[in-house]
């Protein structure tokens, strides 16, 4: 029964303490350490692709927000430069290009890789990827809320 009680105690303490970490001058920041949100795969289907889209590295003071994307088809040859033809949006007008992808080339029926997009400062509350893919008449959109 203590073990019971004192699991429990540990659990309780470990969900109420706030999370820390070291900041640029090497002492404990309780109020910067804010946890990344759960943010679901997005997809989206249209013209034979389908492109699967889940945000990572979210949190305040990451360095990077990085976009785990995948695209495929039976159709098509995926050759978009995913770094060209993408945007962020922030909802109060900010857009924001990537500065970076890492993963396959341009080419095929099956490509995934990491789109990455520096943090916007502050961050927003809802931030939306729209990738334009060549031969369609709108950009795919995709959105999540951040707070």
């Amino acid at each position: 029964m203590h073990k019971l009680i004192f699991a429990a105690l540990v659990f309780t303490v470990a969900a109420v303490v706030p999370i820390a970490r070291l900041n640029d001058n090497g002492r404990l920041s309780w109020n910067e350490a804010i946890a990344a949100p759960d943010l679901a795969t997005q997809t989206s289907s249209a013209g034979g692709v389908t492109i699967k889209v889940t945000p990572k590295n979210m949190e305040r003071g990451a360095a990077m927000w990085d976009f785990t994307i995948v695209l495929d088809t039976h159709s098509v040859s995926l050759s978009d430069d995913l770094v060209k033809s993408s945007l962020l949006l922030d909802g109060a007008g900010g857009q924001y290009t990537p500065f970076a992808w890492d993963g396959a080339p341009p080419d095929g029926h099956h490509r995934q890789g990491v789109l990455r997009f520096k943090p916007i400062t502050p961050q927003p509350q809802a931030i939306e990827l729209q990738i334009t893919r060549p031969g369609e008449t709108a950009p795919r959109s995709l959105r999540w809320q951040l707070q």
